[in-house]
Protein backbone atom coordinates (compact mmCIF):
# COMPACT_ATOMS: atom_id res chain seq x y z
CA UNK A 1 0.00 0.00 0.00
CA UNK A 2 2.74 2.47 0.95
CA UNK A 3 4.73 1.76 -2.22
CA UNK A 4 1.61 2.29 -4.34
CA UNK A 5 1.01 5.62 -2.59
CA UNK A 6 4.65 6.67 -3.11
CA UNK A 7 4.41 5.68 -6.77
CA UNK A 8 1.23 7.75 -7.14
CA UNK A 9 2.86 10.69 -5.38
CA UNK A 10 5.84 10.42 -7.75
CA UNK A 11 3.50 10.50 -10.77
CA UNK A 12 1.67 13.53 -9.39
CA UNK A 13 4.98 15.25 -8.56
CA UNK A 14 6.28 14.60 -12.06
CA UNK A 15 3.07 16.13 -13.42
CA UNK A 16 3.70 19.25 -11.38
CA UNK A 17 7.41 19.54 -12.19
CA UNK A 18 8.51 22.08 -14.77
CA UNK A 19 9.41 20.46 -18.06
CA UNK A 20 10.02 22.47 -21.23
CA UNK A 21 8.61 19.68 -23.36
CA UNK A 22 5.74 19.02 -20.92
CA UNK A 23 6.26 15.29 -21.47
CA UNK A 24 6.09 14.46 -17.76
CA UNK A 25 2.81 16.35 -17.47
CA UNK A 26 1.30 14.34 -20.29
CA UNK A 27 2.75 11.08 -18.95
CA UNK A 28 1.32 11.74 -15.49
CA UNK A 29 -2.11 12.47 -16.93
CA UNK A 30 -2.06 9.32 -19.07
CA UNK A 31 -0.81 7.21 -16.14
CA UNK A 32 -3.33 8.63 -13.65
CA UNK A 33 -5.81 6.27 -12.11
CA UNK A 34 -9.26 6.71 -13.65
CA UNK A 35 -11.89 8.51 -11.57
CA UNK A 36 -13.17 6.48 -8.65
CA UNK A 37 -14.47 6.88 -5.14
CA UNK A 38 -11.02 6.07 -3.77
CA UNK A 39 -9.32 8.89 -1.83
CA UNK A 40 -7.00 11.09 -3.88
CA UNK A 41 -3.93 12.95 -2.72
CA UNK A 42 -6.21 15.98 -2.30
CA UNK A 43 -8.49 14.05 0.07
CA UNK A 44 -5.41 13.33 2.18
CA UNK A 45 -4.41 17.01 2.11
CA UNK A 46 -7.94 17.99 3.22
CA UNK A 47 -7.68 15.52 6.14
CA UNK A 48 -4.23 16.96 7.00
CA UNK A 49 -2.64 13.53 6.44
CA UNK A 50 -0.27 15.21 3.97
CA UNK A 51 1.12 18.65 4.81
CA UNK A 52 0.43 21.60 2.55
CA UNK A 53 1.02 25.35 2.55
CA UNK A 54 -2.57 26.49 3.04
CA UNK A 55 -3.32 30.06 1.93
CA UNK A 56 -7.12 29.98 2.36
CA UNK A 57 -9.61 27.66 3.99
CA UNK A 58 -13.28 27.81 4.86
CA UNK A 59 -15.94 25.17 5.38
CA UNK A 60 -16.30 24.47 1.61
CA UNK A 61 -12.90 24.99 -0.05
CA UNK A 62 -9.18 24.68 0.57
CA UNK A 63 -6.46 26.61 -1.27
CA UNK A 64 -2.80 25.69 -0.99
CA UNK A 65 0.48 26.31 -2.80
CA UNK A 66 1.46 23.88 -5.54
CA UNK A 67 4.52 21.81 -4.61
CA UNK A 68 6.13 22.53 -7.97
CA UNK A 69 4.89 25.91 -9.16
CA UNK A 70 4.58 26.73 -12.84
CA UNK A 71 4.47 30.48 -12.11
CA UNK A 72 5.67 32.69 -9.23
CA UNK A 73 2.20 32.22 -7.74
CA UNK A 74 0.66 28.77 -8.29
CA UNK A 75 -2.15 27.82 -5.94
CA UNK A 76 -4.56 24.90 -6.13
CA UNK A 77 -8.16 25.47 -5.04
CA UNK A 78 -10.26 22.41 -4.28
CA UNK A 79 -13.69 21.61 -2.90
CA UNK A 80 -13.45 19.91 0.50
CA UNK A 81 -16.20 17.47 -0.48
CA UNK A 82 -15.70 15.82 -3.87
CA UNK A 83 -19.41 14.89 -4.29
CA UNK A 84 -18.79 13.20 -7.64
CA UNK A 85 -16.72 16.11 -9.00
CA UNK A 86 -13.75 14.13 -10.18
CA UNK A 87 -13.49 16.62 -13.06
CA UNK A 88 -15.40 19.55 -14.53
CA UNK A 89 -16.97 17.26 -17.13
CA UNK A 90 -18.71 15.44 -14.25
CA UNK A 91 -20.43 18.61 -13.01
CA UNK A 92 -24.18 18.55 -12.62
CA UNK A 93 -26.64 21.33 -11.87
CA UNK A 94 -26.40 20.47 -8.16
CA UNK A 95 -22.71 21.51 -8.28
CA UNK A 96 -23.37 25.11 -9.39
CA UNK A 97 -22.95 26.51 -5.88
CA UNK A 98 -19.54 24.91 -5.24
CA UNK A 99 -18.33 25.76 -8.76
CA UNK A 100 -19.17 29.40 -8.11
CA UNK A 101 -17.53 29.23 -4.68
CA UNK A 102 -14.32 27.86 -6.23
CA UNK A 103 -14.13 30.74 -8.73
CA UNK A 104 -14.96 33.34 -6.10
CA UNK A 105 -12.27 31.87 -3.86
CA UNK A 106 -9.80 32.17 -6.74
CA UNK A 107 -10.63 35.89 -6.91
CA UNK A 108 -10.16 36.30 -3.15
CA UNK A 109 -6.85 34.42 -3.13
CA UNK A 110 -5.59 36.37 -6.17
CA UNK A 111 -6.25 39.61 -4.31
CA UNK A 112 -4.64 38.23 -1.14
CA UNK A 113 -1.56 37.25 -3.20
CA UNK A 114 -1.26 40.70 -4.76
CA UNK A 115 -2.13 39.68 -8.32
CA UNK A 116 -3.68 43.06 -9.21
CA UNK A 117 -2.17 42.97 -12.73
CA UNK A 118 -3.99 39.75 -13.56
CA UNK A 119 -3.88 36.00 -13.22
CA UNK A 120 -4.90 32.84 -15.00
CA UNK A 121 -7.33 30.13 -13.93
CA UNK A 122 -6.82 26.62 -15.33
CA UNK A 123 -8.97 23.52 -14.92
CA UNK A 124 -7.56 20.37 -16.50
CA UNK A 125 -10.17 17.76 -17.42
CA UNK A 126 -9.48 14.18 -18.47
CA UNK A 127 -6.35 12.59 -19.94
CA UNK A 128 -6.20 14.85 -23.00
CA UNK A 129 -6.62 17.88 -20.73
CA UNK A 130 -3.61 16.70 -18.66
CA UNK A 131 -5.65 15.95 -15.53
CA UNK A 132 -3.66 13.73 -13.19
CA UNK A 133 -5.67 14.01 -9.95
CA UNK A 134 -9.33 13.11 -10.27
CA UNK A 135 -10.69 15.56 -7.71
CA UNK A 136 -11.81 18.81 -9.35
CA UNK A 137 -9.22 21.52 -8.78
CA UNK A 138 -8.48 24.99 -10.04
CA UNK A 139 -4.94 26.18 -10.74
CA UNK A 140 -4.50 29.88 -9.92
CA UNK A 141 -1.40 31.13 -11.74
CA UNK A 142 0.08 34.60 -11.60
CA UNK A 143 3.03 36.80 -10.85
CA UNK A 144 4.33 36.81 -14.43
CA UNK A 145 3.12 37.65 -17.92
CA UNK A 146 1.08 34.77 -19.29
CA UNK A 147 1.36 33.76 -22.94
CA UNK A 148 -1.36 32.99 -25.46
CA UNK A 149 -2.28 30.49 -26.62
CA UNK A 150 -1.65 28.36 -23.54
CA UNK A 151 -0.05 24.89 -23.88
Amino acid sequence: MASRYISRLARVSSHLSPNPLMASEKEAALAAAPPSDSPTIFDKIIKKEIPSAVVFEDDKVLAFRDISPQAPTHILIIPKVKDGLSGLSKAEERHCEILGRLLYTAKLVAKQEGLEDGFRIVINDGPSGCQSVYHLHIHLLGGRQMNWPPG
